[in-house]
């Protein structure tokens, strides 16, 4: 009852060859308009194509610098954990004696 079926799909002949669409071939439309044609935006591409490698340059250099501040901080703050408790212990032995 709660077990869908799937319904029977046709047999699919191997033999056939697929058939390609009709391809269309349409004239130019000449119209009696004056169309002016269509003005060029007057920068070439490679502009903005250099604008997005420098742009993903300075990402990786400041993820890079981010970085390295980040392991700068953690490795201090080690570092400070460290001698802290190196100091409690030395002056806990100090004040047992």
């Amino acid at each position: 009852m709660l077990r869908p079926k799937m319904p029977d799909a046709a047999p699919v002949s191997i033999a056939q060859t697929p058939t390609r669409p009709a391809e269309h071939h349409h004239a130019p439309v000449i119209c009696s308009c004056a169309h002016t044609p269509m003005a060029s935006a007057g920068r070439p591409l490679s502009p903005l194509v250099g604008r997005g490698v420098s742009a993903v340059a300075a990402v990786l250099v400041v993820g890079v610098v981010l970085t390295a501040l980040l392991a700068t901080v953690a490795i201090t703050a080690v570092s400070v954990s460290i001698a802290a408790l190196v100091l409690r212990s030395l002056l806990n032995s100090a004040h047992k004696r």
